[in-house]
């Protein structure tokens, strides 16, 4: 198999990122992947579109050039550009597209757009070459939360997915309930550590129904308990363990119950929240002698362009091709998935 290099853009929420990926000989090498995060959506505690797509218009042409530079390779050596096509915000994704397009056209290479959640499906092979399937996925994020049946490359099914909010969403907002700062996700789990199991026992919403989840009552039960709280600093510790292990009991039990009844010998947590240690130990833990669990490291897991060329050159490599005339999509499921739970 001849030797590839392949770009990945990502710029679908605040995170400003490009990639080099080298493939060939049935292996996939990173030689480069820069990731700047907007550090100014901490002051509003939560991203603002307007201001995300501003800053990736300033960042998003020195991001690609420093990647290409790190990989030791000039633009004209790329042999494809694989760029976010969607989910996520319109204005964000439109700079990464119009960037991608712009370099696809005047290098004369091909182009394709990823879908993000399919990125975050390859993200763990780049750690993990042996990784393929079938196996039980959960991506789990800030914006996402669906568990899915893996049976081939760009062959998925969905299984169950949250019918309100996704669960590092849930964090976040839990987070802002308990006075820490955006995004909240690993805050919350430094101070679940020295908090007290069972101080506060919430809810596990829908824990033993299908494989659909629900995290806006274990948020709204938070926040009564913030509100009766008589001192919050002393509660502050026992009210993030409750919280997490509420969400990461729940996550864990339909992930499990896949495993399980699917007969599958990996699971592969992937998304934002697979940062989680807890998540990944109470999992593995529970599949323990059943099967494995897979988890990329933690760079290759929140928002960023490796996993965007690592699907990106599956697609290339099967002789797919992107016109110039792509849009940004802010919805929509996985290309290759069958029978998709719709919420209700």
């Amino acid at each position: 198999m001849a030797t590839r290099s392949i770009l990945g853009i990502e710029t679908s929420c605040d995170e400003t990122s490009a990639a080099v990926l080298r493939t060939g000989e049935g292996r996939a090498t990173l030689e480069s992947l820069v990731i700047l995060s907007q550090d100014i959506h901490q002051v509003f505690g939560g991203v603002v579109p307007e201001l995300a797509s501003r800053a990736h218009l300033v960042t998003i042409g020195p991001v690609v050039d420093r990647a290409l530079t790190e990989a030791k390779l000039a633009a004209e050596q790329l042999d494809g550009i694989a760029v976010t096509a969607g989910p996520g915000l319109v204005g964000a994704l439109l700079v990464g597209l119009m960037y991608g397009k712009g370099l696809a056209f005047g290098l004369g290479k091909p182009l394709i757009g990823v879908h993000h959640l399919e990125g975050h499906l390859f993200a763990p092979t780049l750690d993990h070459p042996e990784l393929a399937p079938p196996f039980i996925a959960l991506l789990v994020s800030g914006g996402h939360t669906l568990l899915l049946d893996v049976e081939a490359w760009g062959d998925y099914r969905v299984l169950g997915e949250t019918l309100d909010d996704a669960a590092g969403e849930a964090f976040d907002k839990v987070g802002t309930l308990l006075g820490l700062p955006y995004p909240a996700g690993a805050a919350i789990e430094r101070l679940a550590r020295t908090g007290r199991s069972g101080s506060f026992d919430f809810p596990r919403p829908m824990l033993r129904e299908g494989y659909a989840m629900s995290f806006s009552g274990l948020k709204t039960a938070v926040l009564r308990a913030v509100r009766a709280s008589a001192d919050l600093e002393r509660d502050q510790a026992d009210l993030a363990r409750g919280f997490q292990d509420a969400a990461i009991e729940v996550l864990v039990e339909k992930t499990a119950r896949a495993v399980l009844e699917l007969e599958r010998e990996t699971a592969v947590i992937a998304g934002g929240v697979a940062c989680n240690r807890a998540l990944r130990d109470a999992l593995a833990a529970r599949l323990d002698g059943t099967a494995r669990v897979v988890v990329a490291e933690a760079r290759l897991n929140t928002d960023n362009a490796a996993m965007i060329a690592a699907a990106g050159a599956w697609r290339l490599a099967r002789g797919e091709r992107s016109g110039l005339d792509l849009e940004p999509f802010d919805a929509g499921p996985l290309p290759g998935t069958r029978a998709v739970t719709i919420p209700p």
